[in-house]
């Protein structure tokens, strides 16, 4: 069997060196005849169809089609012309003439579909059992559940099969099982990638979602795929700028200690210990958060409103078919019978109760880290007791949708029994770049191969600095510095980090006496200047203005020269600010000056009266 790589980058790399397409197919279909797993595929392309698509392409333009010749399977409740779609119900089936708008902007980035894959059925699951086609294997040890509802669509993606996959996730389907099979699973912000041609099971809050061998992968595969869309009422416009530079600190929210929930999986327990350790050693700042309304949302997702949602999506075909559907989902979606229209909206005031509660401990950290499930499962365990296995699995997946947040599951290793451990990064909607750039350093540290393969992982590229595009790039030396308490301020107005360097040798810094938060000044001097740390930040025209239209006397606006040679706009203090004021020049900035045993952790308020505040510091 071939041994081409997978990978987008290293495909592309091995088509520009001449890899002809057909090989590539055959290797798909060797790779998926070595798997010796009926359960993977309910519809497989045929090598013929698969050549006339490629053939389609016409010849290697990656500029063009940044996807050419990349081969990607769909979970078969997303439409693809000419392949039935049957969200694993046979009954269901049907045969659409046109692809989801999701598939449709895949194929024109150059990606080729190679079938459809298992699921649980119409997507209600987490463990990948819940059909009634032979139930995928799990790609790492066959003993465990493949995790679902998207099961196929991991497994293809971890065996090599595909380079990505295509999943949805409401509850968790687009994470638990590429934690389950060592694979990265992107769940995008809600809306974010059009769901017109998926079969529904809670449109509120269903994702299409992306499963990769890499995190930069998955990324290429969202920047082809995202989009306002006017054929989904739920589309939203949502950034899809390609990853940047991490900022050098990032304040990551993980459930406090007492509230961990691992259902007495010690392994797991480690392995997330572990996780922590190494988001630490990447200069992460870990804020340990109470979890109870995290996990009290949770349970909301299947109570009253979100399970009469999932009846709802599917009620005439249900009435008309109900021995159809799986027991399990036939039980779950059944019960929604009972519910009253007032059963929803009781669902619907408690999960506003819990975001208003919720909204400024989210606000309080850039991101959260959660273990992507507490525990791992076998098949047998499963069957034993299908609603309560798969409950637990939801423990840190449920809520995420209800509170409008993006995630991306990521490998950071292996248990201490050989299983793979997988930690979910979130963060609120529209910050799905953000969570990227600390996931693709996270997995990198790992040393993990890629998936079920024996790949190592490709050289982790450098970031791609995001095009100025007309926007204004602001020098922060102070309390908006990553990891402090105000740099949320600038999150908040959609700044993205450039990089962290210092200033020419003519400035000195002062801590600025009588401030409520703390915050220093920064000073051009004839004499005695020094290099000082400052970070550059890069604002919309609109956002700056708000950002400097708030800058509070003795603070203003100057160009501050970089030890580089070039220059940006600042915040500078006026000799008057001086009054009383330290100099902590020697420290070499704001941060090494507080290293030296000021603690400035509390982020403070990001808001007031609902609104961004813009507390400005030099």
């Amino acid at each position: 069997m071939s041994d081409i790589r997978f990978d987008i980058g290293s495909l592309q790399a091995a088509y520009q060196s001449g890899l002809n397409i057909a090989e590539v197919i055959d290797t798909v279909l060797a790779r998926l005849d070595a798997a010796d797993d009926p359960g993977i595929f309910i519809h497989l392309a045929t090598r013929a169809e698969m050549l006339a698509e490629a053939e389609a392409l016409g010849p290697f333009d990656p500029t063009a089609r940044p996807l050419w010749g990349v081969p990607f399977a769909v979970k078969d409740n997303i439409d693809v012309a000419g392949m039935p779609t049957t969200a694993a119900c046979a009954e269901y089936a049907f045969m659409p003439v046109k692809d989801a708008t999701v598939v449709a902007k895949l194929r024109a980035a150059g990606a080729l579909v190679v079938g459809k894959t298992n699921l649980d059925q119409f997507a209600t699951g987490l463990v990948g059992v819940r059909t009634p086609w032979p139930v995928p294997r799990n790609a790492i040890d066959p003993k465990l559940v493949p995790g679902g509802s998207s099961s196929g669509s991991a497994v293809a993606t971890a065996r090599g099969i595909v380079s990505f996959a295509l999943g949805t996730d409401t509850a968790g389907s687009g994470r638990i099982p590429a934690g389950l099979n060592n694979i990265v699973g992107l769940k995008p912000s809600v809306g974010a990638l059009s769901t017109a041609g998926v079969v529904p099971a809670c449109r509120t809050l269903d994702c299409v979602s992306v499963f990769a061998l890499t995190v930069d992968d998955a990324g290429a595969v969202f920047g082809a795929a995202a989009g306002f869309d006017p054929a989904d009422p739920y589309s939203k416009p949502v950034p899809t700028a390609p990853t940047g530079p991490r900022p050098p600190v990032l304040t990551v929210g993980i459930p406090a200690s007492a509230d961990r929930k691992f259902f007495g999986d010690a392994s797991m327990q480690g392995g997330f210990e572990a996780a922590l350790a190494a988001l630490e050693a990447l200069g992460a700042k870990l804020v340990e958060i109470p979890f109870g309304d995290f996990y009290a949302t949770a349970d909301l997702l299947y109570e009253g409103a979100w399970v009469a949602e999932r009846y709802a999506a599917i009620r005439d075909f249900f009435e008309a078919n109900e021995a159809a559907l799986h027991p399990v989902t036939r039980k779950i979606v059944g019960g929604a019978r009972s519910l009253s229209a007032a059963d929803a909206f009781r669902g619907l005031y408690a999960l506003q109760a819990y975001k208003a509660r919720l909204a400024p401990v989210i606000a309080s950290v850039d991101l959260f880290c959660v273990p992507t499930a507490p525990t791992h499962y076998t098949l047998d365990a499963v069957l034993a007791d299908p609603i309560a296995t798969n409950s637990r699995l939801g423990t840190y997946t449920n809520f995420v949708n209800l509170l409008d947040m993006c995630g991306i599951a990521v490998p950071t290793g292996t248990r201490d029994d050989g299983l793979p451990m997988s930690v979910t990064l979130l963060a609120p909607a529209g910050h799905d770049a953000l969570i990227a750039m600390l996931a693709r350093d996270l997995h990198a540290a790992s040393g993990l191969s890629l998936g079920a393969t024996a790949w190592p992982q490709p050289s982790l590229q450098p970031a791609v600095l995001p095009p100025r595009d007309g926007r204004i790039d602001l020098v922060v030396v102070g309390a908006h510095l990553s990891g402090m308490p105000l740099n949320g301020q600038l999150s908040e107005l959609g700044a993205q980090f450039l990089r962290a360097t210092r200033t020419a040798p003519v400035y000195k810094l002062y801590a600025l006496a009588g401030q409520f938060v703390p915050k220093p000044g920064l000073i051009r001097v004839a004499d005695g200047g020094m290099r000082i740390d400052v970070e550059i930040w890069r604002l919309e025209p609109e956002a700056f203005g708000r950002f400097v239209a708030a800058i509070p006397a003795p603070l203003g606006i100057g160009t501050v020269e970089l030890d580089d040679g070039t220059s940006a706009k600042g915040f500078l203090v006026e000799p008057v600010g001086l009054v009383s004021a330290t100099d902590i020049s020697s420290f070499g900035g704001w941060r090494g000056f507080f290293g030296h045993g000021k603690d400035i952790s509390n982020r403070g308020d990001r808001r007031a009266n609902g609104q961004p505040s813009v507390l400005i510091e030099s």
